[in-house]
């Protein structure tokens, strides 16, 4: 799907945002085993509890291009997928508070990649107000990550897994984002004539 944006002139530049989404399982156990899928875990957000799985995403900081996908169940933190949603050409890469601390990752994985992720503003002392506006403009661009799982949960409709097992529903994800940019960038292709 890449390619074919590349192609229609929508290229992946030198800058990357990451960031998580949770997608709900069916915690049931009505069915023939009467167990939940053991593949998916829960994990708690704010004060509330989920089951099921996690979409990570690398998009370009350009584009909104989603370039890279992983999937994984919802208990694993964010930071460990983040070698995998990387290309290796960023110069930047941008992430929210929960990639904080990973600048030796990205550097492994991107060795010329500036850490423009957001950092925690409140400490023993108070309120870091510098560190706010920091974050603040890096926000900026971070928020181009919000539009694909947007496009995926709000238009396609897709908040609850469609399988059992990560595998399965990695490859559905897979898939759903290479839609999820053809939808986005549908004005442009119909101009350039796809």
């Amino acid at each position: 799907m890449n390619l074919y944006l590349d192609r229609k002139g929508i290229r992946i530049s030198t800058g990357t945002i990451v960031d998580a989404t949770i997608i709900a399982a069916p915690s049931s156990t009505k069915n023939e085993k009467k167990k939940r899928d053991p593949q998916m875990h829960q994990t708690k957000k704010g004060n509330q509890y989920y089951f099921g799985a996690k979409a990570h995403i690398g998009v370009d900081s350009k584009e909104g291009v989603v370039h890279s996908v992983c999937t994984s169940a919802a208990s694993v933190h964010d930071k460990h997928m983040l070698p995998d949603l990387l290309h290796g050409k960023e110069k930047k890469v941008w992430g929210d508070a929960g990639y904080q601390g990973q600048t030796k990752v990205i550097h492994e994985a991107a060795p010329e990649a500036q850490d423009m992720t957001n950092r925690r503003v409140k400490t023993k002392q108070g309120v870091d107000e510098q560190q706010k506006r920091k974050n603040r403009t890096k926000s900026r661009v971070r928020a181009k990550v919000e539009w694909p799982f947007r496009i995926l949960k709000r238009v396609f409709g897709y908040t609850k897994v469609r399988y059992r097992g990560i595998v399965k529903n990695h490859h559905w994800h897979l898939a759903a984002f290479a839609l999820v940019n053809l939808y986005q960038h549908r004005r442009r292709l119909a101009m350039a004539g796809a």
